[in-house]
């Protein structure tokens, strides 16, 4: 049965992704160029089919991505994690596109997707605008879809070698663990447990900067210091599952 705290939680996410997204201020950018991203599709083009005859491979087709929930192509075998974001409010944007396309598992626990990023913004730019060609009024570029500027997650190194105390991680966690069970049982809530610890943090600290979506921890990152998110870092990625 589902704990009081927790169905509070899950409602939550829904009605505080909708005040995200009423309150998320939103700038029209430059995508990129269309003809190099043109050529860096070929990273793509394994697993996703786009454009005329387009179907569904290892990954959905790409064809009407922007503004498309995430999910939500009937007859996909989705993972869990994607459809967990997709609850949680995810939608394909150019801002979503980039985290995504930057480090997949950052943005989405559990994704299947086996990429293993793209750092450069020019070149996320590219292919972003290449793949808006396929989605509708290609000619409004960037009117016909809201896009914002680039949310400036790549995190400081400094950040990613802080050494976080388990102990006070442990004495940190039960806000965590009112939802991610220690046990490592994910029973619509993804496990934590054993997650390497640069993983984490980086998961975190994209929650903190709004990168990452959803409402309810975003809320629980932004009261962590960077010390504190190191720590419980450090306490998950010592549990035994």
């Amino acid at each position: 049965m589902v704990s009081g705290l927790r169905l509070f939680l899950m409602t939550a996410t829904g009605i505080w992704f909708g005040l995200f997204l009423l309150g998320q201020a939103a700038f029209a950018v430059d995508l990129g160029d269309k003809e190099k991203g043109r050529k860096l599709f070929k990273l793509c083009k394994h697993c996703h089919q786009i454009g005329q005859g387009a179907k569904n491979r290892i990954g959905p087709h790409l064809n009407l991505l922007f503004g498309r929930k995430a999910a939500s192509i009937d007859g996909f075998r989705y993972s869990k994690g994607i459809k967990r974001a997709a609850a949680g409010g995810l939608e394909w944007h150019a801002d979503t596109l980039s985290a995504y396309l930057e480090n997949p598992k950052n943005l989405v626990s559990g994704t299947r997707m086996n990429f293993v990023g793209m750092k450069d913004l020019d070149q996320r730019m590219d292919l972003i605008a290449y793949l808006r060609l396929f989605s509708d009024n290609p000619a409004d570029i960037p009117e016909a879809d809201p896009t914002v500027s680039d949310a400036g997650h790549d995190l400081d190194p400094a950040i990613l070698a802080l050494k976080g105390d388990p102990d006070y991680g442990d004495y940190l966690s039960g806000e965590c663990t009112a939802c991610h069970q220690t046990s490592g049982q994910d029973d619509g809530v993804p496990s934590i447990v054993a997650w390497p610890e640069d993983d984490f943090v980086r998961a975190m600290h994209a929650y903190k900067k709004q990168v990452r979506q959803h409402p309810v921890m975003q809320m629980i990152a932004g009261r962590l210091s960077d010390d504190e998110i190191a720590s419980l870092a450090a306490f998950f990625a010592n549990i035994k599952e």
